[in-house]
């Protein structure tokens, strides 16, 4: 396997500032639920339910989909579609792609029209307008929203925290990783975890495919998804996705 490349993600100093606290206060509100667990009832009903946030059964046909098309990316090549090659870029292009309508347009653009490859199709997602818009509204650090979220902005405004306990991820959730001035996301796959180092050259990609029992025992200890990591922060999942 390829030693991990820290990916070319920087941040200004206010920006490593806020991120720094939103981590401290992220931890700390994860001790409090540990020590007081009848808290989180009191806080969760505070919380508007999102009318954009998919269904079980949306939820189950999205991961599909977006596993799919992660994993197209890994075994084909990336689609030249796919334009903002870092790690982020990966997870903003396979959310994208797996809202939109996966019609004959759509399955020979990408690749996707042989008979293994049709016989095999996740089934389709019945989504609302506004649901399929849902890529074009990532919140980012500022609290506005576009198209284009840094990796800090999709966990910290876009996801929410499941564990450290990569056991509990499920298909298509998010590893992050903090190295300081560095952060980093790899995608799980169930069968593997996929990521892109941030770096393309023209003999390499940046896409990387890593089995999850190589990662847990890998020689440079902080890309180990361990809850023993301090810079490992853990599994998150997507906002709109149910559960």
């Amino acid at each position: 396997m390829r030693r991990l490349h820290v990916p070319d993600v920087a941040f200004a100093t206010n920006a490593r500032t806020a991120r720094r606290i939103w981590l401290v206060r992220a931890m700390s509100t994860l001790v409090v639920a540990g020590l007081a667990p009848y808290a989180n009832a009191l806080t969760s009903t505070t919380a508007s339910p999102d009318p954009d946030a998919l269904s079980p059964q949306q939820s189950a046909a999205f991961r599909a989909w977006f596993v799919r098309i992660v994993d197209q990316q890994m075994r084909r090549g990336p689609t030249p579609r796919w334009t903002q090659r870092d790690c982020a870029g990966l997870v903003r292009f396979a959310v994208g792609e797996t809202l939109k309508p996966h019609d004959t347009k759509w399955l020979r653009a990408n690749g996707m029209t042989s008979l293994a490859d049709t016989s095999s199709m996740p089934p389709e997602l019945q989504l609302s307008t506004s649901q399929r818009g849902i890529a074009n509204r990532w919140t980012r650090l500022d609290g506005s929203t576009g198209a284009y979220a840094s990796a800090i902005a999709l966990i910290q405004r876009n996801s929410r925290f499941v564990s450290k306990d990569v056991n509990q991820a499920l298909p298509g959730d998010l590893l992050f990783f903090d190295q300081g001035d560095d952060q980093h996301l790899m995608i799980w796959l169930d069968r593997y975890i996929a990521y892109h180092t941030g770096t393309v050259t023209p003999t390499d990609t940046g896409l990387r495919a890593v089995a999850v029992s190589d990662l847990m025992q890998w020689k440079d200890s902080r890309w180990q998804p361990l809850d023993g990591n301090p810079n490992f922060v853990g599994v998150f999942r997507l906002d709109f996705l149910t559960p």
